[in-house]
């Protein structure tokens, strides 16, 4: 992740304050969510913090609304991408607090500052988790993959964070995600 990869100021202060709101979506949003997902991404959507899973309805919503404008009706499979791009945050195990810290911290120093060689795979306690935090978006693509997710849903979650000219995606359904996304 690069500094520009974290989202906008705005986009980041409006992700904590939305955090500090306990719970998940409301039952209707939370069950139609469910019905938009398989089985396999339905368990990784439990896994996901309530906040995590209002963001990633919202994102759902803003994007069908942006790709409904040409009458076809939009794939599950970019619901589910929508739904599910930050799924491997659950790996991290991190609070809100400690989120905005690593973000900051990863933003000023770097993100191979703070993991090292070690990453994701390597190390434990606080380290480990910080760096599966910081590769949330490898983790997801990874986990949407065992589960058995469609290759755009889980190749979202992994390319989510790129530069535009790394999407290997289809224009407008990538333009679409990320601008509902906020980033």
């Amino acid at each position: 992740m690069s500094r520009g990869e974290f989202g906008s100021p705005a986009h980041l202060a409006g992700r904590f304050f939305t955090a500090l709101w306990p719970g998940g979506p409301p039952a209707d949003g939370e069950s139609w969510a469910l019905g938009m997902l398989l089985p396999g991404e339905q368990q990784l959507w439990r896994r996901m913090s309530g906040p995590d899973r209002r963001h990633g309805l919202a994102v759902a919503r803003r994007a069908i609304k942006a790709l409904e404008g040409d009458g076809a009706p939009v794939p599950r499979e970019v619901v589910a991408a929508a739904l599910l791009h930050d799924v491997g945050k659950v790996e991290a195990h991190l609070g809100t607090f400690a989120r905005v810290g690593v973000t900051l911290a990863a933003m000023v120093a770097g993100r191979q500052r703070l993991v090292g060689d070690g990453g994701a795979q390597h190390g434990d306690g606080l380290r480990q988790r910080v760096a599966l935090y910081l590769a949330h978006d490898q983790v997801g693509a990874r986990l949407l993959r065992q589960a058995g997710s469609h290759e755009l849903t889980a190749g979202w979650a992994e390319q989510h964070h790129l530069p535009k000219q790394a999407w290997t995606f289809d224009a407008r359904l990538a333009h679409a995600l990320k601008a509902a996304d906020g980033d």
